[in-house]
């Protein structure tokens, strides 16, 4: 299943860095209703974890970070 790239934005962590963030959601479409499967990536590549609203943790470091609007 192959992911496709739907949207992208800058988060900020505590001490102010900025990360770019990617979006992508499955290629596939929908089966019985369920929505397609959302996942969060840094530009280079590293995981991101969608903790709800605009809060999101990245996988590797434990580092919290914060969708700039």
């Amino acid at each position: 299943m192959a992911a496709v790239m739907v949207g992208q934005f800058h988060a900020r962590d505590a001490e102010g860095r900025i990360y770019p963030v990617h979006e992508f959601q499955e290629s596939q479409p929908e089966v019985a209703g369920n929505p397609p499967v959302t996942t969060y990536k840094l530009a280079i590549g590293d995981r991101v974890n969608h903790l709800g609203d605009d809060r999101f943790m990245l996988v590797g470091s434990g580092v919290e970070i914060v969708r700039i609007p």
